[in-house]
């Protein structure tokens, strides 16, 4: 209850970021309910209910980390004394955090529900009889608890990440700490891209609709390499910050620098997650365009979902990191600082992430060349 309370009582920008989740949670619901009805509408073996369900674990994955970044962000806003004043510790904080993922997770899954016996046909109408109409099971009988349990999966998890990651003490750090992490996510970067240039061509394992089918190895080897690029974001951040803050910087180039070492481990995960979803989304176009087949509804669905969720990532921790640096930023005002140069740190900033970003994920796009079998 304190949880919905504090969700209802949330400003318009915290509302909006839950109302993501909500959506979210609805359309992972819908691909699972998607996978349930194929598997109750073709229920002989080699028709690949098994396997829409496991491409299904990417929006969700997605989807949880979402959640679980837009709980991490609520409570940041929130004062000490105040929390100390009402009785609410670390632990009521965390409870807190994960009862919100979990309570927007269940209302989208509820309304994927809702719309899914809807487009049924079971709430008295006529069912629905257009594209993709094979994925609802239409005239077979659903088996609430195979919906009950698939609809657990994203409030049970987004609940389980967003304690974990609230749990984590937040002490602060030796201003030229550097992240550890930037050697061994190239080195998964590099075992991945590795993997995937030597994958065999037998064994496919088949794709989404439209995208036709590819190696375990190379399914395997993008994973790795996408893992790698996450692991390595905060400390390409960080090594990014230093950089710009070397030989003899002037105010501006010293600001964004030291920004940029401080959001290091903020910001450098989102912005890996985002690079890693676009060297998939290229590789994909490459598989689409050589198989000459269009997308199909659910894959283009799952696809727009997964990409709304990673910028919806990313945006929360730009702003999860506005939050934090708010006291940095008013003592720099009061310091004489002008706007003009606080505006320039910020735009200089974002400058240098993307024109790192954008070059990385090309030469990885383009290294990552999927040897598809079709």
């Amino acid at each position: 209850m304190l949880s919905w309370r504090v969700v209802r009582g949330a400003r318009l920008g915290a509302m909006g970021r839950w109302l993501t989740v909500v959506g979210a949670a609805g359309g992972a619901g819908l691909l699972l309910l998607s996978a349930l009805g194929w598997a109750l509408g073709h229920a002989q073996p080699g028709t690949g209910a098994g396997v829409r369900l496991v491409w299904c674990l990417l929006p969700v994955a997605v989807t949880v980390h979402l959640a679980a970044a837009v709980a991490r962000a609520q409570p940041l806003g929130w004062p000490d004394s105040g929390l100390a004043a009402v009785g609410l510790g670390k632990t009521a904080t965390v409870l807190i955090g994960a009862a919100g993922a979990a309570l927007a997770c269940a209302v989208g899954s509820g309304l994927a529900l809702l719309l899914f016996v809807y487009l049924r046909g079971d709430l008295g109408g006529v069912p629905y009889s257009g594209s993709a109409s094979g994925v609802l099971g239409a005239g077979h009988h659903l088996p609430v608890a195979g919906a009950a349990t698939l609809l657990s999966v994203v409030p049970l998890a987004a609940a389980g990440v967003a304690a974990a990651g609230l749990w984590q003490p937040r002490t602060a750090r030796k201003p030229g700490a550097a992240p550890v992490g930037l050697p061994w996510g190239v080195a998964l970067t590099a075992v991945g891209l590795a993997v995937q240039v030597s994958a065999p061509r037998g064994d496919a394992l088949p794709l989404p609709s439209g995208l036709g089918s590819v190696s375990p190895a190379t399914a395997a080897g993008w994973l790795v390499a996408s893992a790698g690029l996450v692991v390595a974001g905060p400390g390409l951040v960080h090594l990014c910050g230093r950089l710009l803050a070397l030989h003899r910087p002037g105010a501006l180039r010293l600001l964004a620098g030291r920004a940029l070492q401080q959001e290091a481990r903020r910001i450098g995960r989102p912005l890996g997650l985002l690079c890693a979803t676009a060297t998939a989304a290229v590789a994909a176009y490459d598989l689409q365009n050589g198989d000459g087949q269009r997308l199909g509804p659910l894959t283009a669905f799952a696809a727009g979902l997964i990409g709304v969720c990673v910028l919806a990532i990313a945006g929360t921790a730009v702003l999860e990191a506005r939050s934090a640096r708010a006291r940095s930023t008013a003592a720099l005002r009061d310091l004489g600082a002008s706007p003009g140069l606080l505006r320039g740190a910020v735009a200089l900033r974002a400058g240098v992430l993307l024109a790192v970003a954008i070059p990385l994920t090309a030469v990885i796009a383009g290294l990552a060349t999927v040897p598809a079998t079709r």
